[in-house]
């Protein structure tokens, strides 16, 4: 096999690039523990204001199954709101695009619903439907849909009114155009909101936790605070805070890979 075959066998996810960026981003993440590990004992700073690095290391490794079990539980939740909030913003927009009248008649109550507090929206969801998975999914939806909505509608607004001119004048027909014009033009726009709606979706199942269950990130950050165990609250941040950026980053990547024209301006 050539070198150039070899070279294009290998798939993107192992490019060079793809590990210079996963390394770099390891270091860093490692000279900051370094560097808050060393911060906090030269400067004698209490474990109740801010634990060493090394002592919410060993509480995650002091009961691995429940972080493992809640981050688990914690993700599906997410997920299932994320992608139903995604899926359904999307559905919303071209909806509002195709018919004016909508936008103009629905719109505005969407912007108003999220007024509402998500403890208080959270807290009906559980009376309608228990402290279930799908209870939690519902409040990720209900806090990352929007953003999906107000991007996408931009997007398409960005399209040049000849660019669709051109597409008639060919025969195209409504559904065409959406594929082949409207939404390549909203992706950019799309997918910001996607990973704004990725980290919403995290913060709405975890105060979905929050109103009572078995297992998750929200129960072990209350049972935390209830024990005033600092050091334990500190490491449910970190494994929230670490679901985060795997849920961003593998929204980041999709970009990267669907989205492929933005790379190479």
């Amino acid at each position: 096999m050539s070198t150039v075959a070899a070279r294009t066998a290998i798939p993107p996810v192992f490019s060079t690039g793809g590990f210079a960026r996963i390394a770099k981003a390891v270091l860093v993440v490692a000279a900051l523990v370094v560097a808050l590990e060393v911060i906090v004992t030269v400067f004698g700073i209490r474990p109740y204001y801010l634990p060493r690095p090394s002592a919410i290391a060993m509480a995650i490794a002091a009961a691995p199954q429940a972080y493992l079990a809640g981050l688990w539980r914690t993700f599906l939740e997410t997920a299932l709101g994320f992608v139903a909030g995604s899926l359904f913003g999307v559905g919303v927009a071209i909806v509002f695009h195709r018919w004016t009248m909508l936008k103009d008649l629905f719109f505005p109550l969407f912007v108003v619903s999220q007024t509402i507090p998500v403890i208080a929206f959270g807290a009906i969801v559980v009376l309608w439907f228990g402290n279930t998975l799908f209870a939690k999914a519902v409040i990720s939806f209900y806090i990352s849909f929007l953003p999906v909505t107000v991007n996408t509608m931009l997007g398409f607004s960005s399209v040049d009114d000849r660019q669709i001119a051109l597409m008639r004048s060919f025969g195209a027909g409504d559904g065409q155009i959406l594929r082949r014009i409207y939404l390549p033009a909203a992706l950019p726009q799309i997918f910001v909101a996607l990973k704004l709606a990725s980290s919403l979706a995290l913060v709405g199942a975890i105060v979905g936790e929050w109103f009572g269950d078995t297992t998750g990130l929200g129960v072990l950050l209350l049972q935390a605070m209830y024990n005033e165990n600092v050091v334990g609250i500190w490491a449910t941040i970190v494994a929230s805070a670490a679901l985060g950026m795997a849920l961003y980053g593998l929204v980041s990547y999709c970009e990267r890979r669907i989205v492929f024209w933005g790379n190479e301006q």
